[in-house]
């Protein structure tokens, strides 16, 4: 009997709020989420499903939050409370691995509702954590990527575009954050060959015209498609985007 291999799901989030405080402990001095948004992979493919909400937070919006996310008081008036919308979202990400950027801040928030509403557990008792600012300091300091580690920083490191994103949008920054995941895990993503000719300076001289050329040896049409069937049996390779 052939095993079956468990579909992997994983879900990118991330969160808006109405402003925080970094010194002020895990609540923030009582700021409150006002949006979620999260998209879902599985085997490391998007699958097109997606959650978002707004909430209304039940506290003033602080001005510098609005000028992060643009997301106001007015707008959020006539939104669902937490409570509202709790059960959906937890349906959502409950056994999933939820992949965040600077994770404790979100799933920090998270909890906080949660305690609001009586709860005692956490997210981390139903879903696995995954903290793509931690992968990426670890690619940092192996040498594998400079510069910033915010997510702009890390969309110009890996070539990915990003110019739709004026204003900070949990939806938006989830989809972003999917494609920063899949580099960071992705292994290797700029080849670098030993090329003949290439000087040790990193200068470039050609190769002899003398040289006997490379055979091309070009894929038939059933090989191209055998390969095209096998391709679809691998459900984890690193390539996938």
């Amino acid at each position: 009997m052939t095993e079956v291999t468990p579909h992997k799901r994983q879900i990118v989030f991330d969160t808006e709020t109405t402003g925080m405080n970094q010194d002020a402990g895990p609540h923030y001095l009582g700021h409150r989420l006002i949006e979620i948004g999260c998209v879902e992979l599985v085997n490391r493919k998007l699958t097109g499903r997606t959650y978002h909400v707004y909430i209304k937070p039940d506290r003033i919006v602080d001005e510098e939050a609005i000028g992060v996310h643009g997301i106001t008081d007015q707008f959020l008036a006539d939104k669902p409370t937490f409570d509202q919308v709790v059960g959906d979202f937890f349906e959502f990400v409950k056994g999933a691995e939820l992949i965040a950027h600077n994770a404790n801040f979100d799933t920090g928030f998270i909890n906080y509702e949660f305690e609001k509403l009586g709860r005692t557990d956490r997210i981390e008792d139903h879903c696995t954590i995954v903290d793509t600012l931690q992968l990426a300091r670890a690619k940092k300091n192996r040498g594998e990527i400079q510069g910033n580690l915010n997510l702009d920083a890390l969309c110009r490191f890996y070539g990915i575009d990003n110019s739709h994103r004026t204003l900070h949008g949990a939806l938006l920054d989830s989809e972003i954050l999917a494609d920063v995941y899949l580099y960071l895990t992705g292994g290797q993503h700029k080849l670098e060959f030993s090329v003949e000719g290439a000087a040790t300076d990193g200068s470039f001289k050609p190769a002899a015209e003398n040289r006997r050329k490379t055979k091309v040896i070009k894929a038939s049409a059933e090989e191209l498609e055998n390969h095209k069937n096998r391709m679809e049996l691998v459900s984890d390779a690193i390539w996938f985007r």
